[in-house]
């Protein structure tokens, strides 16, 4: 016959210790945060929101291969690629990400994204207040995600420098757009140029402007 358990503590005590971890927080520092006005440092590899990168001329990185939604495992990320032109070329190579969104009601920020990613175009940043009033403006687009431009950038669509491909690019043998680079108008989202009066004359070109929708 099996004997029984044996009591480490009397009956009474019970109760005791099942406020100990109770007790031993009463007597330990309390840890207040000030925050807003106080924001706390994040780590130098925070995994905050995303970012698209630009290659050192303006133009995107992004190819819209769509491999960082095929590994995103909370399916918040949505790609669509398009072909370049050479009178709309957004990228260096032959595609790039027409449409990118993506929905931080999903998004666990688990970085697998820019793990996929080829051409390092997805990064993750140090920002974390992604709080919002409504779901609808938890959707980043492609227009908030895309990182701004530098000194030395022209703001995409727009030729690659001349005398180099893709491959330049992402050797890092192409540092700055070209001199007299200009962007390009982008019909496909809806602008369209208009052109202005001449003020050097009948027989001179009259100038371009861009309208945007």
């Amino acid at each position: 016959m099996a004997e029984e358990p044996k009591e480490t503590a009397p009956g009474f005590l019970n109760p005791v210790a099942g406020f100990g971890v109770t007790f031993k927080a009463m007597f330990k520092k309390r840890l207040t945060e000030q925050y807003p006005e106080q924001r706390k440092t994040t780590a130098p590899r925070f995994h905050g929101r995303h970012q698209l990168n630009r290659h050192p001329d303006g133009l995107e990185k992004c190819i819209g291969c769509e491999l960082c939604a095929w590994a995103c495992p909370a399916d918040a990320i949505y790609v669509e690629g398009a072909d370049n032109t050479d009178e709309e070329r957004y990228s260096p190579g032959e595609r790039y990400g027409r449409v990118y969104q993506i929905n931080y009601a999903r998004c666990i920020l688990c970085g697998l994204c820019i793990e996929a990613c080829p051409t390092r175009a997805l990064t993750m940043t140090n920002e974390f207040e992604l709080a919002d009033a409504t779901r609808a403006d938890l959707i980043y687009t492609k227009e908030q995600l895309l990182a701004g431009l530098e000194d030395g950038m022209v703001d995409s669509p727009h030729a690659i420098y001349p005398g180099t491909d893709e491959q330049d690019y992402y050797r890092g043998l192409v540092t700055e757009a070209a001199p007299g680079t200009e962007r390009q108008v982008a019909h496909t989202q809806g602008e369209v140029p208009q052109e202005g009066e001449s003020t050097f004359g009948e027989d001179e070109p009259a100038s371009e402007k861009v309208i945007r929708p």
